[in-house]
């Protein structure tokens, strides 16, 4: 089966009456966890974007308070989970604003966790990695809006 590009799935869908492409969306919910999240972000979280980022911050910070501080191996496992949980909830916003606050937060609670990221090469480089992305979606904000956001670098930098 060759699979169709977006553009032809988009002529097909205009075709389509209302009942069926509501049947087609139910099938896709139905056959994998992540589409079904997808489409409650998009019909519940999308338009209430602040709440939408509270809510995962909560989520974090649960998340952060279950990280076993006594083993670098529970911590480095425990924060990868976090992480793939972090890049799917901005996946599923796209908004720049969206991704620089989450992942300034997941940073600063990395921070506040105390964790052994100098003696660790992956917990380091990890929180590396965060930074690079950080700095990548800061430069593609407007200028007033960089403003907003720059005490919050300046803490996770130090």
């Amino acid at each position: 089966m060759v699979t169709a590009s977006l553009a032809e799935i988009k002529k097909a869908l205009r075709t389509l009456d209302e009942n069926t492409v509501q049947e087609l969306c139910m099938k896709l919910a139905k056959y994998k966890k992540e589409n079904k999240e997808l489409l409650t972000y998009l019909l519940f979280d999308a338009h209430d974007e602040q709440t939408y980022i509270t809510s995962i911050k909560n989520q974090l910070n649960e998340l952060f308070f279950a990280v076993n501080p006594t083993t670098v191996y529970f911590q480095k496992k425990t924060l990868r989970k976090i992480l793939r949980l972090v890049n799917k909830q901005i996946k599923y916003s796209g908004n720049k604003q969206t991704e620089l606050e989450i992942r300034i937060f997941f940073c600063r609670k990395m921070k506040e966790a105390r964790l052994m990221m100098r003696s660790n090469t992956v917990l380091y480089n990890l929180y590396v990695g965060q930074l690079k992305k950080i700095e990548s979606a800061f430069a593609k904000l407007p200028e007033d809006l960089r403003t907003d956001y720059e005490r919050d670098l300046n803490f996770i930098l130090l």
